[in-house]
């Protein structure tokens, strides 16, 4: 039997070789002749069956984005502790790159809350914009770069396994204590506040909050002006919920609280009555800002760093947004293609005068509902922002800056999912304790410290799991040749004299093997003081799991036999990978344990072991 084995590993991996050879040669004839084979560009591929019917739901849903669009880049840029126009330029650029270069039909690109709050959150620890405004714009820039650069990277070498570091339970903690940050942010431009701290966490907010409204006068205009729009924000939201008819209304609610507010503010001159408004507006296209990356900086690590995580985080909730709405419209989005596009979008952004941008899940869903069909809605949601960069900024003088603050804190709300953490409580203890320590860490500590103990609890339940594997005991369904876990399925049989030990893990390597021989040592002592008829002869290791092994493993297998064999029990190995066997063979570890003790499956190593007489383990010849 154990010839036979070997042959038939060998005659897998020969079929293997060739089916791999097959497959790559069918898809270069595939790459030849297809009319539409994968670009870089996947707009020459969709644009050639691209119809008039479509353009007109793009430009419907373009016109529509672009009215949320507006205020809310101009809000993003003052979270970022940007100029206003900044949010603009950001809305202009990526979206046009990305509508070149993306896959995804319905994602909206362009400036969101939580990148917004990392950059400020992290460059402000190296340069205080109120202190030097100019220097603290092109540390943006240059981390706007160094994040492209690094998402490019990313899809070029096919490393989006890097992003998936951020497990769902950490995105949800994370997002939600995000949101809450960035609401007590929103409590300068809402209060009206002059000084206000430049740390995140909600001690320090709280506290310069309290001080402030002690320390300096307090104008109760902006916080009446800006409730007010919040009100009416949230409940035109609340209208477009029920009645999907009325999805625009929502949607055009901020740009309406932008103009009606704004002329308010110039009606009443409110300005001189203590209400803070925008004031200087700087229109026009984007500028270049090649000359004003700072790649002599002294501080170019910790912007280095900064365009990572922003990298990182950014990736995730685009590509999390675009697969969501690509599954729902049925179709696939390779996300190795999608970080290039983000990639080169944000270097191009870095280049005019633009901060790092990403997919919205709001606007995305503003966009799928006012049925885009595909990435042009963007191009028009471009085109109409730079028109209104154009025409309109001057307009935008004495918009007040509470309006900005209800517009970011009415979209928070979706940054908040309670009934997801709950799900998550009930599913999975240890995803929870993920979550709530990724909220904590972001809320009480920074948005870094908040990834840090997110990604450092993921890599720790990793790491836990891979260095403490289960073993499981097996046993025959009643008249089957099925062999199961005995616990999970309590009707399952033990075989007399025979033991079936199953390897739960995927790897038996330096890290576990130690571990698992251990428990397999113990279970074999357990079982044999609670067998009543007799003692345990053959021990059947069930490695159909196993799909590595190393030097350390091999180490462990051999000693786990010399010590059976020092109770008087033969070590049976059934279903073992080719790439183990194959090292097994090397180690000369098959000739050690014998050939005619390698089985292509539980069952055989069972039939095999009760056609001999259990007193002359030796005859086995299979």
């Amino acid at each position: 039997m154990g010839s036979l084995a070997n042959e038939s590993f060998n005659i897998e991996l020969q079929q293997l070789d060739a089916s791999t050879d097959t497959a790559r040669n069918q898809r270069t004839q595939w790459l030849l002749t297809s009319p539409n084979p994968p670009s870089l560009f996947p707009i020459l591929s969709w644009g050639r069956n691209y119809k008039g019917t479509k353009f007109k739901h793009d430009v419907m849903a373009g016109l529509t984005l672009a009215s949320l669009c507006i205020p809310q880049s101009i809000g993003y840029a003052n979270l970022a502790k940007l100029d206003p126009q900044y949010g603009l330029y950001t809305s202009v650029v990526p979206p046009l790159i990305y509508a070149v270069m993306g896959s995804s039909r319905e994602i909206a690109i362009g400036p969101v809350a939580v990148v917004s709050l990392l950059i400020s959150a992290q460059v402000s620890k190296i340069i205080d914009p109120a202190v030097d405004h100019i220097a603290y714009r092109n540390l943006v820039f240059t981390a706007t770069f160094f994040t492209g650069a690094f998402q490019a990277v990313f899809g070029l070498f096919r490393l989006g396994f890097l992003v998936d570091f951020l497990s769902h339970a950490a995105i949800v903690g994370f997002m939600g204590g995000a949101a809450i940050v960035i609401g007590l942010q929103q409590l300068k431009g809402l209060l009206g506040i002059n000084h206000f701290t430049t740390k995140t966490d909600v001690v320090s907010v709280l506290e310069a909050v309290y001080k402030s409204l002690h320390n300096e006068p307090w104008f109760p205009l902006n916080f009446v002006l800006g409730c007010s729009f919040l009100i009416f924000i949230l409940m035109t939201r609340f209208i477009g919920k029920r009645n999907k008819k009325l999805f625009w209304l929502p949607a055009i609610a901020p740009l309406l609280s932008v103009v009606l507010s704004t002329l308010i503010v110039y009606l009443t001159k409110a300005d001189q009555h203590g209400v803070k408004i925008v004031k200087h507006f700087k229109g026009g296209i984007n500028p270049s800002s090649l000359h004003q990356l700072q790649f002599n900086s002294p501080h170019i690590g910790e912007i280095a760093k900064i365009g990572l995580i922003c990298a990182i985080v950014a990736l995730t909730e685009a590509i999390a947004v675009g697969r969501s709405f690509a599954s729902m419209k049925g179709y696939h989005l390779d996300g190795n293609k999608e970080m290039v596009a983000m990639g080169c979008m944000n270097l191009v952004g870095s280049l005019t005068s633009c901060y790092t941008a990403t997919g919205s899940f709001s606007r995305t869903a503003v966009n799928f509902s006012a049925g885009c069909e595909t990435v042009v809605s963007n191009i028009v949601m471009a085109i109409t922002v730079l028109i209104s960069l154009e025409l309109l900024t001057k307009l935008l003088y004495y918009t007040p800056l509470a309006i900005l603050a209800s517009i970011i804190i009415s979209a928070l709300p979706g940054l908040i999912d309670i009934s997801e953490a709950f799900h998550i409580w009930k599913v999975d203890k240890t995803d929870f304790i993920i979550c709530i320590a990724a909220f904590l860490g972001v809320l009480f500590g920074s948005v870094e410290i908040g990834l840090i103990i997110a990604v450092g609890i993921s890599f720790g339940k990793i790491i836990l799991g891979t260095i403490r594997p289960s073993v499981e005991l097996q046993g025959r369904l009643p008249g089957t040749d099925t062999f199961c876990d005995i616990t999970q399925f309590p009707v399952a049989t033990e075989t007399q004299g025979i033991l079936i030990i199953r390897v739960n893990n995927a790897s038996l390597c330096f890290a576990n093997a130690n571990f698992i021989r251990g428990r397999i040592l113990s279970t074999v002592t357990s079982r044999s003081e609670e067998q009543s008829k007799g003692k345990f002869r053959i021990l059947v290791l069930d490695m159909s799991s196993v799909m590595s092994i190393d030097t350390s493993g091999i180490v462990a297998l051999e000693e786990l036999h010399r010590e059976l064999v020092s109770q008087g029990i033969q070590l049976a190995i059934a279903n073992p990978r080719w790439k183990v066997i194959n090292k097994l063979k090397v180690a000369k570890f098959v000739d050690e344990l014998g050939k005619g003790w390698i089985f292509l499956s539980v069952g055989d190593a069972v039939d095999a072991c009760l056609n001999t007489k259990m007193g002359d383990l030796s005859t086995i010849n299979c």
